[in-house]
C-alpha cells in the first residue's frame, strides 16, 4: 500500500501553463484562492521518459538530503568519525550509521585503578 507507493514515488516539477488567476469572489480576503482552484497546477515528471503521475501516485519535488555526508549549510554533521556499535542492528549500529559504506574498527584497552 503506502510502502509500495513510496518505493515507486517519482520526482516531479510543477508546471503552470495557461492558468489564469481565478476571479476573486471575496473582497474581504483578496489573497484567498477558492478551494476548487487551489490545486489547479500540472505536475510533470522530472525525467521526461517517465509517465505523468496520476492523482493517487506519490510524488516529491526535491530529493531528501543525504545524512551520511557532512553538510554544514543544512546542519548535517555526517557520519565520519562517529562511534558506532558493530553488534547492534539499530540506529547506533555501524552498518546503518555508516550508510553501508563499510567502517574501520578500533579496539581500545583501558587500564583503570581500582579503589
Amino acid at each position: 500500500a503506502l510502502k509500495d507507493r513510496f518505493d515507486g514515488a517519482s520526482r516531479v516539477m510543477v508546471h503552470n501553463t495557461d492558468l489564469e488567476t481565478p476571479t476573486q469572489r471575496n473582497e474581504a480576503a483578496p489573497h484567498r484562492v477558492p478551494r476548487r482552484d487551489r490545486y489547479r497546477f500540472q505536475l510533470r515528471p522530472n525525467n521526461p521518459d517517465h509517465k505523468t503521475p496520476g492523482s493517487k501516485d506519490l510524488v516529491y519535488l526535491e530529493s531528501s538530503p543525504g545524512f551520511c555526508e557532512k553538510n554544514p549549510r543544512l546542519g548535517i554533521p555526517g557520519t565520519h568519525g562517529r562511534a558506532c556499535n558493530d553488534t547492534s542492528i539499530g540506529v547506533d549500529g555501524c552498518d546503518l550509521m555508516c550508510c553501508g559504506r563499510g567502517y574501520r574498527t578500533e579496539t581500545m584497552f583501558v587500564k583503570e585503578r581500582c579503589n
